[in-house]
């Protein structure tokens, strides 16, 4: 089976981060199936890719319920094919200091993060065992270190962390990789509405974060979905349990 052949299926590709995978593996041979809660984006998202003649489908679904999850990567099978590349990029924010935390943003951002991304791999999994080849990509994050009034996303970042690793020993005997990438400051909607709740302009806010960056500059979508596309390719086969932090100078 050649790459061409294969399906992607990435989370979180109305928009941002994972709109940018989904362009980077189509343009690499994959058929990509995203799936987000943003229909709009989706519809948005797989018409460029179809205009410029990838093979591509939307599905709306909430990826911490099982049953949604289940009939996504059903589906994905049936039209495209088998999805044995999955990309765990849907994510949301819910940040507060800890004594303000509340406990539906707490389990929120865990559903979201550590739920979905079982989920998904439960799910397609099976797929890449029979096939005998299979990349699982995480998205974890610098906030896995630890960041002042996210205790929630960091520890489901840090939580992905273990999974991933974990996913690499017990899928790595059928052909299947599993990687993490944790991205620093990248330039989102969600860096910019972290910038208006903070009360300062995006511009001034990036050039304060590429201040303290070694390479001196913020991050782009561009540069995780170019870490995607290694971990994808079958350049990526003896690369497993890793964590690559694309952050723009060295992290743990």
């Amino acid at each position: 089976m050649t790459e061409q052949q294969r399906t992607a299926l990435v989370t979180g590709a109305g928009r941002g981060i994972g709109a940018e995978i989904a362009r980077r593996l189509a343009s690499d041979g994959f058929n990509i199936a995203a799936i987000d809660l943003d229909q709009a984006g989706l519809e948005a998202l797989t018409a460029e890719l179809t205009a410029a003649g990838h093979r591509a489908i939307g599905i709306v679904a909430d990826i911490s319920d099982e049953t949604a999850v289940e009939a996504a990567v059903a589906s994905t099978a049936d039209e495209l094919g088998p999805p044995l590349v999955v990309v765990n990029n849907a994510g949301i924010i819910r940040d507060n200091m800890l004594f303000k935390m509340t406990v539906s943003d707490w389990d929120l951002v865990m559903n979201v993060h550590l739920r979905g991304s079982f989920l998904v791999a439960r799910a397609a999994q099976k797929h890449m065992v029979e096939a005998k080849w299979g990349r699982i990509v995480n998205l974890s994050s610098t906030s896995a270190l630890g960041n002042r009034g996210q205790a929630n996303y960091s520890a489901a970042k840090a939580g992905l962390q273990g999974f991933t690793k974990t996913l690499a020993l017990e899928l790595g005997p059928f052909g299947v990789t599993a990687n993490a990438i944790a991205p620093g400051f990248i330039e989102t909607e969600m860096t910019a509405s972290t910038a208006e709740r903070t009360g300062i302009t995006f511009a001034d806010f990036t050039a304060k974060a590429a201040a303290a960056i070694p390479v001196r500059r913020t991050g782009k979508p561009v540069d995780i979905a170019n870490a995607v596309s290694f971990f994808a390719s079958e350049n990526a086969g003896f690369v497993s349990g890793q964590v690559l932090y694309v952050a723009g100078g060295p992290k743990a």
